[in-house]
């Protein structure tokens, strides 16, 4: 059987592992053993996608990204350049701490910017927007927008990546698609339409 998914000639694929239909993985990237790659994602050049990680759906890796054993990316989810994943809290050389690696939970409709870090063992929740170059220490709520170092919360986000102003109902309208969103008790949900 053709395989479904397209790879570059310098790219190395580890099997067993699971790469979904219309799928492009790029060159010189490294896709490791018992990995889960969804269908339609982009792995850009020099990726490293180490074993049991799992990518949804419509993932989109940029240049220079290492995801490492213990992330987990739902559909959707946008990893900017050189952006980083740690797996372990307490890394030493001499140490060894193969598995004893946590877990990060990257939601739906995640975006992290360039050169971001993620230190492992926290959620992001959906929709999230992680600006480029920021820290991200603890958990991040959907919706939020996460910068600095270590990040803090600036504020929240529509699912088209638009900062979002709230009224005094507690109601924002994303100005690109005029989807709705209420912040209630400090948190964002998204309004049917």
């Amino acid at each position: 059987m053709d395989k479904q998914y397209f790879s570059h000639e310098t790219a190395v694929i580890d099997e067993p592992c699971i790469i979904g239909t219309g799928t492009k993985i790029w060159h010189f990237s490294h896709i490791m053993s018992n990995c889960e790659i969804g269908e339609n994602c982009n792995i850009g050049q020099n990726v490293v996608v180490s074993p049991k990680v799992k990518l949804g759906n419509n993932v989109k890796v940029q240049n220079n990204v290492s995801i490492y054993t213990g992330v987990i990316c739902e559909d959707d989810v946008f990893l900017g350049p050189s952006m980083v994943f740690t797996n372990v809290t307490n890394p030493r050389s001499a140490v060894n701490r193969r598995g004893q690696y946590a877990e990060t939970m990257v939601r739906k409709g995640v975006s992290i910017g360039a050169n971001a870090t993620i230190v492992c063992g926290h959620e992001l929740g959906e929709y999230c927007f992680v600006g480029a170059g920021a820290v991200i220490i603890k958990d991040v709520p959907a919706y939020a927008l996460m910068v600095g170092n270590p990040a803090v919360q600036k504020g929240w986000m529509s699912r088209f990546g638009h900062k979002l102003s709230f009224g005094d109902d507690g109601i924002a309208i994303c100005p690109e698609s005029n989807d709705r969103y209420k912040l209630e008790n400090n948190a964002v949900t998204f309004l049917e339409r």
